[in-house]
């Protein structure tokens, strides 16, 4: 079900129809606090991480990083099962590819009473070179989908706006990762407007309908002697030495609206639903109520 609301906006902004979050973690767990969220900002819809498709040593598609579900989904909640596939899957010995994903994805849903869904979406960073491949998987998958009355849908990389698009029935325009996070002196990696400008000039015109998901994540990174090192997931992960330095790079709430806006401006439809990434408690707990209410409403 859409809230449907309304409010007063401005250069072409409107309230998002329906409110979404991504769920991207191996264990799905609803505490309190997600669910105060949920609530509170009248979210319906989960775009949940099943499992990822790697490339094994033998060369091999496989699964990895398989979701386990510890508490039931919301009630009144939307689940869109979401498989990530790696770009190498999509070389090689990939025939099969859609028809074991899609059987998987299934087997999970009967697994964790998930219900009929409604939708199956595939992300992806595609490239030129296995472009082919990847279109023509999500072919079969579409047409396995729609015999169950699924929609299929994919992701979109900005830079992938001026490229044909994948033969799904609707796409989210990712708009986070949009500078290099390896670069000490890039100070937006996550989330930086000004460098989205030059790809949403295709948006417009952009053939595919479109939802749009924005960061709320942030990255704690390593430097030693300002070269990358890694991303710190928590205390002790590297080993501290002279001339290490750890940066947060974080979107302000003020990018992010900022982001909203300029796609607004060059096509409202893609903001008639909002998904943010992604629902755990430190990333739902960086704004306050309100903040979260204006991206949703501007």
């Amino acid at each position: 079900m859409a809230f449907l609301l309304a409010a007063c906006t401005s250069d072409g902004d409107q309230p998002a129809k329906t409110r979404s979050m991504y769920y991207w973690s191996t264990t799905f767990r609803m505490d309190s606090t997600k669910t105060k969220f949920l609530n509170d900002h009248q979210i319906t819809r989960l775009y949940v991480r099943y499992f990822d498709v790697v490339k094994t040593i033998g060369g091999d598609n496989s699964p990895n990083a398989t979701i386990s579900f510890e508490s039931p989904v919301p009630e009144g909640v939307e689940v869109v099962p979401v498989v990530f596939i790696v770009n190498n899957c999509l070389t090689g010995n990939s025939q099969d590819l859609a028809e074991k994903i899609f059987a998987r994805v299934l087997q999970m849903n009967e697994t964790h009473d998930i219900g009929q869904v409604k939708e199956l979406q595939i992300d992806c960073d595609w490239t030129m070179k296995t472009q082919k491949e990847y279109f023509n998987m999500l072919r079969q998958m579409r047409e396995m989908a729609h015999r169950r009355g699924i929609t299929l849908s994919t992701t979109i990389r900005l830079h992938q706006l001026s490229q044909t698009p994948p033969p799904a029935d609707r796409g989210v325009l990712m708009m986070y990762n949009t500078g290099d996070h390896t670069d000490f002196d890039c100070q937006k990696p996550i989330l930086d407007t000004k460098t989205t400008l030059p790809y949403l000039k295709n948006l417009a015109s952009y053939k595919l309908p479109l939802a749009t998901a924005y960061p709320l994540y942030r990255w704690d990174i390593l430097f030693r002697d300002k070269r990358f090192v890694g991303i710190v997931h928590y205390e002790g992960e590297y080993p501290t030495l002279p001339g290490d330095t750890i940066v947060r790079r974080e979107p302000t709430f003020e990018e992010i609206m900022m982001a909203r806006h300029a796609i607004g401006k060059r096509r409202n439809d893609a903001n008639g639903e909002i998904i943010l990434f992604d629902l755990n408690n430190a990333n739902i707990q960086r704004f306050n109520h309100n903040s979260y209410e204006k991206i949703f409403v501007p």
